[in-house]
């Protein structure tokens, strides 16, 4: 497995610290707690509430070594260098000259690639056809539809 550095904003890394914070601290006691009182109520290893402590307790787990993996390779995205520039961490606005509509999406690794808020991931068609582009620039997006044109509207 490569082990690459993961681009994250300093908004996507304290996000995934609080969420870190919050599994150790808060959660994972929660989910020991319900697993030992299930244990007292009941010693069949087939017991309902047992096996789903045991689950969850599994799945806070894989979260928080997951959590840890991503920080650890995680590298800052510089800030913006280039006004107009489309780098990560740029919020950009695209103009589809078909449709006439804009939409905005902010380019960010792809550990905190979030669509449907607007944050897209870097290696996504959109953000690669974007990265490295200035703003007024005309870029073709390739779609499972066909080629999309996009201009550049706005870089932020």
């Amino acid at each position: 497995m490569e082990d690459k550095t993961i681009s994250l904003t300093p908004e996507g890394r304290a996000r995934l610290e609080a969420e870190l914070k919050h599994l150790r601290e808060e959660h994972r006691p929660q989910v020991v707690q319900r697993l030992h009182t299930a244990r007292e109520d009941s010693e069949a290893w087939d017991n309902p509430e047992i096996i789903e402590a045991k689950n969850d307790l599994s799945f806070v787990d894989g979260r928080i070594q997951e959590i840890e993996r991503t920080l650890a390779k995680a590298a800052p995205i510089p800030a913006l260098k280039t006004p107009g520039l489309v780098t990560l961490g740029s919020r950009v606005t695209l103009h589809n000259e078909e449709t006439g509509e804009d939409e905005v999406y902010t380019i960010v690794g792809s550990a905190e690639a979030q669509p449907r808020e607007g944050k897209i991931s870097d290696r996504s068609p959109v953000g690669r056809a974007v990265l490295g582009h200035r703003e007024q620039d005309k870029v073709q997006v390739e779609t499972p539809a066909g080629p999309l044109d996009l201009l550049i509207a706005r870089v932020e």
